[in-house]
């Protein structure tokens, strides 16, 4: 079972499709680890998983005339989660949800709170953080930028473990890095992704996934979050999905052609 694959597209493509959330898949030695039952931990999985958000990816890649590259995690985020800060930066350790999760979607127990993070984050996390560093370097040196188009998607209705909850929730929520998004790219999202029912900025998530050899370093390298809320696709939570699916892998390969 890999932690990661990289999906070639175009040489000549600048967009690498980031899907970091959409597994379900946890390796059995790490499922000793964690405290749920068979149940709760479905259950869980339900409300943390962005369910068929690889889908989405696939089908954007698909539609699209130069084909981006995909890089999508291929373990659940409750075995590390790409996307945090490995240490004390991490705002969301606040909520036991640092690169090794210790509750749950709902503040209860996910693993033991003295848990040591380090087998995982030396297994898993920085061998995904080093891949996904190659896969941009790589795009870097052959067409001279990289695009980062991360593919996610959110619940309804606001979960316990969310810290910025009081804001909007639109149909699609576009996070955004003050050095690595720039204008024309956030415009070309917010024309691509119109016919849902609106887009919105930075609520309820914020930011976007850049590897930190990059970040706020080297301005070749752009990024966009993509944040769908999950009626729009999918019955909640965890259910299979609907027809929006269609319609957001053509609203993403507009996207990837306007880059």
């Amino acid at each position: 079972m890999s932690s990661h694959r990289l999906l070639p597209g175009a040489v000549d493509s600048p967009v690498v499709l980031h899907v970091p959330h959409s597994s379900r898949e946890i390796p059995e030695w790490v499922r000793h680890g964690i405290d749920l039952d068979d149940a709760a931990l479905a259950l869980e999985l339900d409300h943390i998983t962005d369910a068929h958000t690889a889908a989405i990816a696939a089908a954007g890649a698909d539609a699209a005339a130069v084909r981006p590259w995909q890089f999508v995690n291929g373990l659940s985020r409750l075995v590390i989660d790409p996307e945090r800060f490995p240490d004390e930066r991490e705002e969301m350790l606040a909520v036991g949800m640092g690169a090794v999760y210790t509750r749950t979607t709902h503040s209860e127990r996910l693993r033991p709170a003295d848990t040591d993070p380090r087998p995982l984050v030396e297994r898993y996390f920085h061998p995904y953080a080093r891949a996904m560093t190659a896969a941009v370097t790589d795009r870097l040196e052959t067409v001279g930028r990289a695009v980062i188009v991360d593919v996610h998607s959110y619940p309804t209705e606001p979960l316990p473990y969310e810290l910025h909850s009081d804001g909007p929730r639109p149909p699609i929520c576009l996070g955004t890095d003050p050095f690595h998004t720039p204008p024309d790219l956030l415009a070309a999202a917010e024309r691509a992704f119109a016919g849902f029912g609106g887009t919105g900025l930075d609520s309820p998530f914020a930011g976007t996934y850049v590897p930190l050899d990059f970040h706020g370093k080297d301005s070749r390298v752009s990024a966009l979050m993509i944040e769908i809320r999950r009626d729009v696709y999918m019955s909640e939570p965890g259910g299979p999905p609907g027809p929006g699916m269609a319609r957001l892998g053509a609203a993403l390969a507009e996207l990837v052609d306007s880059i």
